[in-house]
């Protein structure tokens, strides 16, 4: 079997070729251990361990040879590193942590192990996950396979990139406010974000717990449902926000009909709902022409366009950065230089320590946000701000469920525009921000969503079609997704050299 053969192919079909020992997970493990090292200039990787990776590849082997058949049997996976890994270090992305090596395996790492993955290592993100370019590294910036100079999206933009240039089948992210569907989107991938709750946060570097969701990126819906199969289900008596729902086969409705359906137009009576939000002001014409030519094909499906409304989408923005903030100045409160973390060489006395410690291993925009939670969530402050951003909260997610009577599933960009240069926002984080007005509104209203390659636009560059569905509907909009991809083949579109 050839190494091209290898990296171009998917979860499912690299699952397949080690059970029929036509490869093992050791000559995988290789092969994509060497992929990483030869485009290491991409930036894709914080953190390998070649000989960790090769003895879990081993003990792979040796379980298949005994006759198991787990789902992920010897596949390599990689970990966005804001999951703490006993075998590799975790930093998330920030001087903070820099060195850190835990005592145990975040609960979604275990899942994927439990099912048979061999992990390939740890990989770039932005700092404690605050980004949207992966710019916002504390190590290096992680450049978009399609066009080095630009961003891969942020924060799991590591996890986009390994995933886009063949240096993983699959990797896991964590989407806050669009970290799995953006950096998909950029880097011409699949992602999916799942209903709030559905994978445990327990072992997750915290940014915001309200909204922090941990979801798998390849290339296809296919290979997404078989990732999430594996890392959802609930862990109750370590994760307070895991929900007390059963585990699914994400994968059951692939290739399916829906009911009433047949081959020929497999999603007649799905009524998909285009949010006249999402298409006004602000959205780049190329992204646009994208978004209406997949939509376009939906229709050939069989599927019905209805226009609806999500009136409170502009508030978003302001709701998401001040509880985002607000979580993040809680939870990033821990690393203060005592029990772990840095710590500065010369200080005073205790809070010179804490001033210093903080000012040294933060980053600008990781300081800038817990500056902006520290004040909202301040006497005289709290219920004007924090308080009122989660009312609006509330009736943002209620504008979602008043759309779901008219509609089964939302559609849209994932973002106004392709991926910018790396740079071209570090003087302007409102930029940034207004990057994620598509979105901000589904992970403020905890639901389902995820990005699927839908074409090209301004320099050649992948552009990302977003369909959320309503709580629990993975399984639907997996098969949603995958109806379309059946019909095309922007996600088999590859960037040259890789």
């Amino acid at each position: 079997m050839s190494d091209k053969q290898l990296h171009d192919m998917g979860v499912a079909e690299l699952a397949a070729a080690i059970a029929a020992k036509q490869t093992s997970a050791t000559e995988a493990a290789e092969h994509f251990l060497a992929r990483a090292k030869a485009h290491e200039p991409l930036g894709a990787f914080l953190h390998l361990n070649p000989e960790v990776t090769l003895a879990q590849a081993k003990a792979a082997d040796a379980r298949r040879d005994a006759g198991e058949t787990a789902p992920l049997l010897g596949v390599p996976l990689a970990h966005k590193d804001i999951f703490v890994t006993k075998d590799f270090p975790t930093t998330a992305g920030s001087k903070m942590l820099e060195g850190y090596q835990s005592p145990f395996d975040a609960t979604v790492v275990d899942k994927l192990a439990g099912a048979g993955a061999v992990s390939l290592g740890k990989l770039n993100c932005d700092e404690f996950a605050m980004g949207s370019g992966n710019d916002n590294s504390a190590y290096a910036p992680a450049h978009n396979p399609w066009d080095t100079s630009r961003v891969p999206g942020g924060s799991s933009g590591g996890s986009a990139v390994a995933v886009a240039a063949g240096l993983a089948p699959a990797v896991t992210g964590t989407d806050t406010g669009g970290s799995i569907r953006q950096p998909a989107a950029f880097c011409g991938i699949t992602g999916i974000k799942p209903t709030y709750g559905r994978c445990s946060r327990y072992g997750m570097v915290a940014f915001a717990s309200s909204l922090d969701q941990a979801g798998p990126m390849a290339r296809s819906a296919a290979d997404c449902a078989l990732l999430l199969s594996a890392m959802a289900g609930p862990d109750l008596d370590r994760d307070s926000t895991s929900l007390d729902h059963p585990a699914e086969d994400y994968s059951r409705l692939l290739g399916q009909p829906r009911e009433g359906a047949d081959a020929a137009q497999p999603l007649k009576g799905l009524r998909i709902g285009l949010p006249k939000e999402f298409f006004g002001e602000g959205l780049k014409a190329d992204v646009d022409t994208a978004v209406r030519a997949a939509l376009a094909e939906y229709e050939k499906l069989g599927a019905t366009l209805v226009d609806i409304s999500l009136p409170r989408t502009e508030l978003s923005i302001p709701v998401y950065y001040i509880i985002a903030p607000a979580e993040a100045s809680s939870n990033l409160s821990r690393f203060d230089g005592v029990k772990f973390g840095h710590r500065a060489k010369d200080y005073d006395d205790l809070l010179d320590m804490y001033k210093k410690s903080r000012s040294e291993a933060f980053g600008e925009e990781v300081q800038r946000r817990i500056m902006i939670g520290t004040y909202v969530l301040s006497h005289g402050y709290y219920d004007a701000y924090y308080i009122k951003a989660q009312q609006i909260r509330r009736l943002i997610a209620q504008d979602f469920q008043q759309a779901f009577t008219q509609c089964d599933v939302i559609a849209g960009p994932v973002a106004p525009s392709v991926a910018w240069k790396i740079g071209e926002n570090s003087d302007d984080p409102v930029a940034n921000y207004l990057a994620d007005i598509f979105t901000l509104p589904t992970s403020l209203a905890g639901l389902p969503g995820m990005s699927v390659p839908a074409g090209f636009g301004e320099g050649n560059m992948p552009v990302g079609l977003q369909l959320v569905g309503n709580y629990f509907q993975e399984a639907s909009l997996l098969q949603t997704a995958h109806a379309f991809q059946q019909a095309t083949d922007w996600h088999l579109k590859t960037p040259a050299g890789y």
